[in-house]
């Protein structure tokens, strides 16, 4: 009976170490899997920047080449989308960011009839589909009949949905901020103005600078909205479309790159920026 207890305690055993093995490394596994699953077409999009197609459509490796990066611009017409594309992103989350900080003060600070509704018209663009929300627009266009279809009536429309974003980044920085500190520079001698450059503003800047930096990559990537509204202008993700349907240029690859290098890389600045400041302040 004793030679039998043994291995089937070893198989206890082992089955035991297996199950504990298999539950500390699970979520490890998961997480590696969701971000691999995430990170994969990016990863393609990267890859496929330096193949070397025979072809107009950029679907198959063929070999490796510079000249995708160093011809970026080679392609006609993409200079001219990427520029606007940029104009429009930049001026849109500007505006956006410093109407949506005024908005978010507004609502978060002071109690006014409508406060209630003003917040849920606040979040309506943020649900509301992006095609509902496009041929809303494209109709409003239509009866302004001074305002021509172009780079105004796109970057109106960024502004009014990129607000939205804005208003809920900074409104979630407002609402665990502490007044006690603006009393206590107010006693000290300070009055509104100096109160808000010097105490609230540095401390609602992270939140200000997400705002924006989410803004941007709404506005940069939008297509639903655009097309309804940009007449004969055409933007960069207007392009890719366009593009797309005859070919697929590796030029297109090389901005996509481009575009996710310099997020990343402005992502990792304001987290060591933080980091520092956090190190300082300690």
């Amino acid at each position: 009976m004793s030679s039998i207890a043994v291995p089937v305690r070893r198989q206890r055993s082992a089955l035991a170490k297996t199950l504990a093995f298999v539950r500390y490394h699970v979520l490890t596994v998961y997480s590696l899997l969701f971000f691999a699953y995430l990170l994969l077409p990016i990863a393609i999009v990267v890859v496929f920047s330096f193949n070397h197609p025979t072809g107009k459509f950029n679907y198959i490796w063929q070999g490796f080449t510079w000249n995708n990066w160093l011809n970026w611009d080679g392609v006609p017409g993409i200079r001219s989308a990427i520029i606007l594309s940029l104009e429009i992103a930049l001026i849109a989350s500007l505006v956006a960011t410093a109407l949506g900080t005024l908005i978010a003060l507004a609502l978060v600070r002071y109690g006014f009839r409508g406060r209630a509704t003003t917040n849920m018209l606040i979040f309506l663009p943020l649900s509301t589909p992006e095609i509902v929300l496009g041929a809303s627009l494209l109709t409003l266009f239509l009866n302004v009949t001074w305002l021509p279809f172009g780079f105004w009536t796109i970057l109106i429309a960024h502004i009014m949905f990129c607000i939205s974003f804005a208003v809920v980044t900074v409104k979630a920085r407002l609402v665990g901020f502490d007044r006690h500190l603006e009393e206590a520079a107010m006693d000290l001698g300070a009055n509104e103005w100096v109160t808000f450059r010097k105490v609230t503003m540095p401390l609602i800047a992270p939140a200000i600078l997400a705002a924006l930096l989410l803004c941007f990559a709404i506005s940069i990537d939008d297509f639903v909205v655009t097309y309804f509204n940009s007449g004969s202008r055409v933007t960069f993700p207007l392009f890719v479309w366009g593009a797309a349907r005859i070919g697929a240029p590796p030029q297109v690859n090389v901005i996509g790159t481009a575009i996710f290098v310099i997020a990343v890389a402005g992502m990792l600045g304001s987290m060591l920026l933080q980091m520092r400041r956090g190190k300082g302040a300690t």
